[in-house]
């Protein structure tokens, strides 16, 4: 870890600060969201990590003056020179999957790399990395829609245009900009343990849990708030997912027709009762995996899967992990695998 002074760290860190220092490049029409993230994690003061958290400070990739999208300027911590020191380089987008990458910053990543640097890109900023040729005959992430433009301008790289993240030999890759967020709280855990890992994630108020193999597109749509008939029924299910919940139960219990009680469920939730149904049990399910205090088969029987074989069956299927596995990498006591 670099001893690293003068770098303004965090504004309220500690005098005494020690952690990682992480930098986020800025360039011309940057993308503010992933930068704003990176800066949310990194950057914020978090005195009960103590003075071994992150030092955080921009640095301008080219001079001024920089705009941001939504059209308000930039003023940077430092220069270029900070890539020199950082033990994190994080790009947080890039200019377009046809813009030019100078071969000047290229070649200050494989600098940085080369002595022991982490790199991480969120979204576009694939395109970067992939241009230092690091990323060459390594697996790497980026947004679904950029992932045939990556492939083709670099096709020595190999494009997950499906996972949330990937990580090869300290040179980390995120999809669309809110995967980004998962990869940063990964690098957190990877860093200091799951308990710091869900403490971030608790303060950004998302779920900690969201793997890289885990795909772009989410099984579960965005619920739509239920109501009439519909609320309660669900209520009541989330309360005995034990029991058997077979739809004309549901349906009953509802106070409607098989055929009314279908169409206004999938109205209400955008899916089938069934799918609905598994995706509950699986959401329990990790809970129970994350408190340590049943076993895998007791886990099943609590949540209605009846059967450790078919919480593994449904569970692997929905998060790509298997139960075991899944309990190993965040329980709040374990130190689980890296990317």
């Amino acid at each position: 870890m670099t001893s690293f002074v003068n770098i303004l760290p965090n504004r309220s860190a500690p005098p005494n600060a020690t952690g990682p220092v992480v930098t986020a490049l800025l360039y011309d029409g940057l993308c503010t969201f992933e930068f704003g993230i990176v800066a949310e994690v990194f950057g914020l003061d978090r005195p009960e990590m103590g003075p071994g958290w992150y030092r955080f400070a921009s640095c301008a990739i080219e001079p001024g003056p920089l705009r941001a999208h939504g059209g308000f300027s930039i003023t940077p911590d430092r220069g270029a020179d900070l890539l020199d020191e950082a033990d994190i380089v994080v790009v947080p987008g890039w200019k377009g999957a046809d813009a030019v990458v100078p071969q000047a910053l290229a070649d200050r990543l494989c600098a940085a790399h080369a002595r022991g640097a982490r790199l991480v890109s969120i979204c576009s900023g694939a395109f970067v990395l992939a241009a230092t040729g690091l990323l060459d005959g390594a697996a790497a992430a980026t947004h679904w829609r950029y992932a045939d433009a990556l492939q083709a301008r670099f096709p020595e790289v190999r494009v997950d245009a499906a996972s949330l993240y990937r990580g090869h030999d300290r040179v980390y890759t995120s999809a669309g900009s809110a995967a980004g967020i998962d990869l940063l709280i990964e690098i957190v855990k990877q860093d200091f343990g799951p308990e710091a890992a869900n403490s971030v994630a608790r303060r950004l108020v998302v779920p900690a849990h969201r793997t890289g193999g885990q795909a772009q597109f989410l099984e579960r749509p965005v619920p739509i708030h239920p109501t009439g008939g519909i609320a309660p029924l669900l209520d009541r299910m989330r309360e005995t997912l034990d029991q058997d919940w077979p739809v004309e139960r549901m349906a009953q219990d509802g106070g409607m027709s098989l055929r009314t009680f279908l169409r206004r469920f999938r109205d209400a939730t955008g899916t089938t009762p069934g799918d609905w149904l598994i995706a509950e049990r699986v959401e329990a399910a990790k809970a129970l995996l994350c408190e340590g205090r049943l076993s895998i088969e007791g886990v099943s029987q609590a949540v209605g899967f009846g059967s450790a074989h078919g919480l593994r069956h449904h569970f692997r299927s929905r998060t790509g992990l298997a139960p075991s596995s899944y309990r190993m990498r965040f329980l709040p006591t374990s130190r689980g695998a890296s990317i």
